[in-house]
């Protein structure tokens, strides 16, 4: 009997641990503090975002076919490279898209350190605050990765924590036809879509199938009504931009 106890526990253990993983990485989980994931099922409304930016000339890109085709998105920054290039982050603010902080360096925030979090998005901010004028009102964790800190640090820096509801696959960089297939079998209306202007492993990645299958993506779903909005759109955050750092 005590050796059944034993395993029962051990197995309990090993299911908690995994559960407790699982939750640190899947953007519908909510174990470590709530996070805006999509909004009403079945609206007509989605929201397109882009992390791993900025990135030349692949987020130009990205804004040229919005703007032809009247569409708003929110684009998830890397503070590095917003250092190495703030003149693109001027012009997704300018064309009226949404930014937001995705951390310094992009590390895996789940296993990092409290330190290090809090390192990571405060520098992000000061970056994209000194390439703005305005300090971003949205995050979103690397990889999805968080932690019950995580969360706490981006919420006293003023950060509402964002995830999605779409994966679309595009960093594995297939034809643009496959990433919107991907997407097409997860929509539902109301849907919070990842992809990705740049990469985090370095600057000037090729994602040009990735603003293809945008536009694809765009003529596709506004002809049957569908509108693309911000994050902040679809949440129905009130977001007044800041002139400065909290927290």
């Amino acid at each position: 009997m005590p050796t059944m106890l034993g395993s029962l526990i051990s197995a309990g253990v090993v299911a908690a641990t995994g559960a407790a993983a699982y939750q640190a990485m899947a953007p519908s989980g909510q174990w470590y503090g709530a996070t805006f994931t999509s909004g009403p099922r079945g609206s007509k409304r989605i929201a397109l975002t882009y992390d791993d930016g900025p990135n030349d000339p692949h987020t130009y890109r990205l804004l040229e076919m919005l703007e032809k085709r009247g569409a708003r998105a929110t684009f998830f920054l890397i503070g590095r490279y917003v250092q190495q290039r703030p003149e693109i982050v001027r012009e997704v603010v300018k064309a009226g898209h949404a930014i937001g902080n995705h951390t310094f360096t992009h590390p895996n925030l789940a296993v990092a350190s409290v330190v290090q979090n809090k390192l990571q998005i405060k520098e992000c901010q000061r970056a994209i605050l000194e390439a703005t004028g305005e300090a971003p009102r949205l995050f979103r964790p690397p990889f999805g990765g968080r932690r019950p800190a995580t969360l706490k640090i981006a919420r006293s820096l003023g950060l509402e924590p964002v995830m999605w509801n779409i994966t679309s696959y595009d960093w594995q960089v297939p034809p643009a036809e496959k990433i919107v297939k991907t997407c097409m079998r997860q929509m539902r209306g109301g849907d919070v879509m990842l992809m990705h202007d740049g990469s985090h492993d370095a600057f000037g990645a090729d994602r040009a199938q990735t603003v293809l299958a945008t536009g694809m993506l765009l003529e596709r779903y506004q002809a049957q009504g569908y509108e693309f909005v911000t994050v902040p759109q679809m949440a129905g955050m009130v977001v007044r931009p800041r002139s400065s750092l909290v927290g």
